[in-house]
This record gives structure tokens, C-alpha cells and sequence, in this order.
């Protein structure tokens, strides 16, 4: 799409990218306890705007105060907090064991940090999503420019706000506007580009990224299933996955997307997941909406009418849909909203053809209280993670590597893998000034023969 942007915004843009380039070495070369400070400062600053940030997610999606601290804000503190106590071990250089030919010598990893980063955020967590590849930038000492999406202006604008209040433009900055404004800034030659959204624009980010070899992490989506297993407790498997599959409406990329029960055991799955939702969303059969949030835009609300029109009415109530052709429209496509689609089955193995027969999804989720049947399942799939009798809580351990594969993804986060994410590893090795193995190995060969086979056999 071309750029309609004014002149004067073009050069705005280039202009906080210039001062960081400038900047970087100086924030590079900078204490470690420095970035340590500057977290504590953000965590202060976040706890002081906590009820404009609440006002905000309520303005942009009806998110429940409730909801809103713990999906939002206290996951931040917890990164926040984990990243400061492991920073010092984390960035430490880590020694490495030496082979033959570089006998005598000193090797190391060190951890340095990229540069001037881009941090792109979605709209379905647009707080969360965006402050936490900042902790892991900012742990890594890097520059980085903050793009918020423009779906969720009320939070975008306590952003701009915060950050602006704790950080110099020439190290951290934010830059609000539509896809012209993300369009320009993929056009600079960021050192990493951190990206979380869709596949489709992940693959435009992708392409951008490509033109200047600028590194990337895309945190995207995909259709991630469900698998309820013969033995397990029902009325526990649909008490999680309605919470996984309803909470934010359904808006989140590692929600249920579809669900794969016993044929068996359908009719009664879908009466506890019936209960299971009026318990958590309904009072006296009207829609509880202090408890539930709302979808994003009209745009959003026509797509997923689209998939499920027979669903709707006024608002798009949790949904549960059976009898769902694998060849229909929502089988095809994430869902991304308050509705479920269950599939049955005769015998799993039909479940992981299907399964291996689409694209990688982000999350796969495992309810079995056979560990044979789960490595079973794990074994022959492939996902960016698993949960195994629960769904989404993963993500809550920051000593997991969180990330897609493919088309849902590419590149970890949180606590050590974000940082390592906005870290480059750089190889040293410090030569030894007493001995130089490495000259067995310099011409002229002839009369190296004996050297040759002694290598041969040693390697």
C-alpha cells in the first residue's frame, strides 16, 4: 500500500531513527546495572498509571479490571522482575571448551545487544504485547522504536504517555499512526524487528525485514488445537478450555481454536462446556459483560460473521459450534474470537493426520492422563508449544521459550530466550600467547603427513 504519509511525519520518523542509531554505543557500553534501573523505573512508572492503563484496555476492548491485571500489567512485573534478578548471569560471557586445533586457547559467547530495534504490537493485548519485548530489548541494551497499534487508541495513548515520561526519544520512542506509519518505519534498516500479529503481515514484515538482512521475531498465530483424550475428566477439560477459548472474546493467538473430543463423548462434552460458559459468562441468561470483553472493531466483528453466521445476533456470545465440515470456512482460518468449533473422532490417529495435514500451529493443548498417549501425540506433531491438561498458562513461565514455527511463528520470547532474542552472540576466541597450535597446519605441507594422520585419527 502506498504511504500517505505528510512529509514532515516521514521526517519526524527518520529522524528519532537517526538518534538512536547516534545513541546506541553509548547505551551499549553502559553498566549492566544501568538497564537494571531503567526497568525499576518502568515497573514504577506502569504501577503509578496501573488504573489509566485499566481505563484504557476497558475503553479498547471492555477488558475486566480483573482480566486486565493479570493478562496485562502483573505479567509485566513478572518479566520485569525476572529479568532484573537473572540479568547479571545472562549477560555474563560464557566460556566454551577448546578442540584440538585450538588447543591452549580462550573461547567465549558473549552476549551484545542488536542495535536499534522496532517492536510492532497487535491490538488483542496491545499493553502486554508491547511492553514485554520492550523488558527483553531494554535487558539487552538496545535502542527501540515502539510501534502500538492503532485499533486500541486509548491504551496506544497511555503508552506514548509513559514512555515518553522515563525515556529520551533517542532510546526508547513511541511512534502512533496506521500501516502507513508501520509501512515507513520497515522501510529503515533496523538492526531487529520484533513483530507480533498475523501471518499475513508477518510475512510483509518478513519481506521488509529482507532488504536491509535485519534479523526478526514474529509472534503470529494459527489455528492451535485441542485434543481431549478418552480417559480424562470432562467437566475439568471444558471448565479450561472455555476459559482459554472465551477470555479477551476469544482474541488471543494461543486460544483454543478448535477442539477434537471422542465421538463418544461428544453430546456430553458439550453439555458441561454449555454450563461451563453460562457459569463464567452468563446471569440469568443474559450476557454478563463486566466479565467479557468486546470485539475489537467492525471490521473484525464482519470477519467473524463471515465464518460463523448463524452464530450471531446482536453480539457475538460464546460460541460453541458442532458438526463443522473440515472443508468450511472456519475450519480454514483462525478463529480469533468467542467461538469453538468441536470436531470428533473415531481413533487419534485421525486426529494427528489431520493435525499434520495443516499448517504448525502455536499451541497444541493435551488433555490425557495417559503419558503414553501424550508423548504419543507429541511425538508426531510439531507446534510452537505444548500444554499438556490445561490450556494457555505456559506462557506464564518465563523460563519457557515462547514462539511459533513457520506460519505461526519464528524466534523465542521471554525472560533469557527475549533476551536473546534482541542479543547478538558473538564468538571470541583470545589466541594463547605461550603456545600457537594452530601453525601445525600452515604451508609449506610438504613433510606434514605424520600431522595429517594424527589429525585424522583424533577427529
Amino acid at each position: 500500500m502506498e504511504s500517505s504519509l505528510t512529509e514532515d511525519t516521514r521526517l519526524a520518523i527518520k529522524r528519532v531513527f537517526d538518534a538512536q542509531k547516534g545513541n546506541q554505543l553509548s547505551i551499549k557500553l553502559a553498566p549492566i546495572n544501568d538497564r537494571k534501573k531503567k526497568l525499576k523505573k518502568l515497573k514504577t512508572a506502569i504501577k503509578a498509571s496501573e488504573n489509566e492503563i485499566f481505563e484504557a484496555l476497558k475503553k479498547d476492548l471492555r477488558k475486566p479490571v480483573f482480566e486486565s491485571a493479570v493478562f496485562e500489567v502483573l505479567f509485566i512485573y513478572a518479566e520485569i522482575d525476572f529479568a532484573i534478578k537473572n540479568l547479571s548471569p545472562w549477560a555474563s560471557q560464557q566460556t566454551v571448551s577448546s578442540n584440538l586445533l585450538n588447543l591452549m586457547t580462550k573461547c567465549c559467547i558473549t552476549y551484545e545487544p542488536k542495535g536499534v530495534c522496532l517492536i510492532i504490537a497487535p491490538w488483542n493485548y496491545p499493553f502486554q504485547l508491547l511492553m514485554s519485548p520492550l523488558v527483553s530489548a531494554i535487558a539487552a541494551g538496545n535502542c527501540c522504536v515502539l510501534k502500538p497499534s492503532e485499533l486500541a487508541p486509548a491504551t496506544s495513548a497511555v503508552l506514548t504517555k509513559l514512555i515518553q515520561l522515563i525515556f529520551k526519544e533517542d532510546e526508547i520512542a513511541v511512534i502512533e499512526g496506521d500501516s502507513c506509519v508501520s509501512t515507513e518505519l520497515l522501510s529503515l534498516p533496523f538492526n531487529h524487528i520484533f513483530f507480533t500479529g498475523s501471518t499475513h503481515v508477518g510475512k510483509i514484515v518478513m519481506e521488509a525485514a529482507s532488504k536491509h538482512l535485519s534479523t526478526v521475531t514474529l509472534e503470529l498465530g494459527g489455528k492451535s488445537p485441542a485434543i481431549i483424550d478418552e480417559d480424562v475428566d470432562l467437566k475439568k477439560a471444558a471448565e479450561k478450555i472455555t476459559w482459554g477459548t472465551f477470555a479477551n472474546a476469544g482474541q488471543t493467538c494461543i486460544a483454543p481454536d478448535y477442539v477434537f473430543v471422542h465421538e463418544d463423548q461428544q453430546e456430553k462434552f458439550i453439555d458441561l462446556m454449555k454450563s461451563a460458559i453460562e457459569k463464567k459468562y452468563f446471569n440469568k441468561e443474559q450476557l454478563n459483560k463486566e466479565d467479557y470483553g468486546k470485539i475489537i472493531s467492525g471490521n473484525h466483528f464482519k470477519r467473524l460473521k463471515n465464518l460463523f453466521d448463524d452464530a450471531l445476533s446482536k453480539a457475538i456470545y460464546p460460541t460453541v459450534l458442532t458438526n463443522v465440515s473440515s472443508d468450511s470456512l472456519i475450519m480454514q482460518e483462525e478463529v480469533f474470537g468467542p467461538v469453538l468449533p468441536v470436531v470428533t473422532y473415531k481413533n487419534i490417529t485421525e486426529v494427528i493426520n489431520y493435525i499434520n495435514a495443516n499448517n504448525k500451529p502455536l499451541a497444541l493443548y493435551i488433555f490425557s492422563n495417559s503419558n503414553k498417549n501424550v508423548d504419543n501425540i507429541l511425538k508426531q506433531t510439531s507446534s510452537g508449544g505444548a500444554c499438556i491438561n490445561d490450556v494457555m498458562i505456559h506462557i506464564s513461565n518465563p523460563h519457557l521459550s515462547f514462539g511459533g514455527i513457520n506460519t505461526s511463528g519464528m524466534g523465542g520470547s521471554h525472560g533469557f530466550h527475549g533476551f536473546k532474542a534482541f542479543s547478538h552472540e558473538r564468538s571470541v576466541m583470545y589466541q594463547s600467547k605461550l603456545i600457537d597450535i594452530s601453525k601445525i597446519i600452515y604451508p609449506p605441507y610438504n613433510g606434514k603427513g605424520m600431522i595429517l594422520k594424527l589429525l585424522r585419527k583424533l577427529m
